[in-house]
């Protein structure tokens, strides 16, 4: 069965016409996160719907750039919850410097989901669902795989990082390089080659071919500047390395069925460690590639996009 997603050809109209109604009619509100940090959190929902998708986004991300995909998304039949990472979108930042990139613990971000999945009506569908994009793919993995009993029937990720493109030199002592750069500094420091937020170029963009989608995540953090998140410093690079080898080293105690789709063209996140991570988990996990998709695969031009929707769709509605 094929499935009818918004499209780039219409993009305007139909952000206006109906994108744009629909979100203004979203519940959204803050929660208490580990530490008592702040958590913005927006949810959108039908009486008829029965089934729901829980969204945990990527490093940069807010649930303001999502608004097309959880469009489709409730077009489908499904009420959605989401919301923004510690220390990112509207959620409370955690250096002096709000654009610096930074966590203390990984393990932070799994608590705070495990919050709102607690806070959240979940147990009320017939079926509930996790999708997640890159960091968010790891801290899914990682709350499920300490979390056996969630409410959750299965998971999509989308470019999951279990593992981060670097030149291959760099492979072996990076995670150590980072925590001794950490280390030398009293403050949170910017990882090498990183600084505040930058509008890359569309033509410079390693995230997606979609002009239309690209401008408009770029045109919406200019309107709303509180989302800007420029490069990570070295204590996260560090932690985020940690946990996504944990992904991977716990694969085993992944049971839910999970779907992997994997960006053929990405250059973000290491696609050899999302192998590792299927191998691993056996069963359970079903790894599906992209051809021609960069990066934010749910943010592509419509012929990568609407495959992936289709994809992520039919594994859901097994479950």
């Amino acid at each position: 069965m094929t499935l009818s997603f918004s499209q780039e050809a219409h993009f305007s109209t139909t952000f206006k016409r109906k994108i744009a109604p629909f979100w203004q009619q979203r519940q959204d509100g803050f929660t208490a996160g580990q530490g008592q940090q702040p958590l913005y959190w927006a949810a959108m929902t039908a009486p008829q719907h029965k089934k729901a998708i829980v969204v945990v986004n990527g490093r940069i991300e807010s649930v303001w750039k999502y608004q097309e995909l959880f469009y489709d998304l409730f077009q489908q039949g499904y009420d959605i919850y989401s919301y923004d990472h510690r220390g990112q979108g509207l959620s409370a930042r955690l250096c002096p410097d709000p654009q610096m990139g930074y966590v203390e613990h990984f393990e932070d971000y799994v608590h705070d989901l495990a919050t709102l999945v607690e806070q959240w009506p979940l147990e009320g569908y017939q079926s509930c669902h996790l999708l997640a994009h890159s960091m968010g793919g790891a801290i899914a993995t990682r709350y499920l795989q300490n979390n056996p009993d969630s409410p959750f029937d299965a998971m999509a990720l989308s470019s999951p990082m279990f593992g981060v493109c670097m030149p291959w030199y760099l492979r072996p002592i990076a995670r150590q390089l980072s925590q001794l750069l950490a280390a030398c500094h009293s403050s949170p420091n910017y990882a090498p080659g990183h600084g505040s937020y930058y509008a890359k170029p569309f033509l410079n963009n390693r995230l997606t071919q979609s002009k239309n989608r690209y401008q408009w995540f770029r045109d919406l953090y200019e309107s709303m500047p509180a989302l800007k998140l420029g490069g990570p410093s070295s204590h996260w690079v560090a932690k985020s390395l940690r946990a996504a080898q944990s992904c991977i080293d716990d694969a085993k105690q992944l049971h839910l069925p999970t779907l992997i789709l994997q960006a053929e063209l990405d250059k973000i996140v290491a696609n050899p460690s999302q192998q590792r991570f299927a191998d691993q988990a056996g069963d359970p996990v079903a790894l599906q590639v992209i051809k021609n998709a960069r990066h934010e695969i749910l943010f592509e031009v419509d012929p990568v996009r609407n495959q992936a929707l289709q994809a992520l769709l039919q594994h859901f509605e097994k479950y």
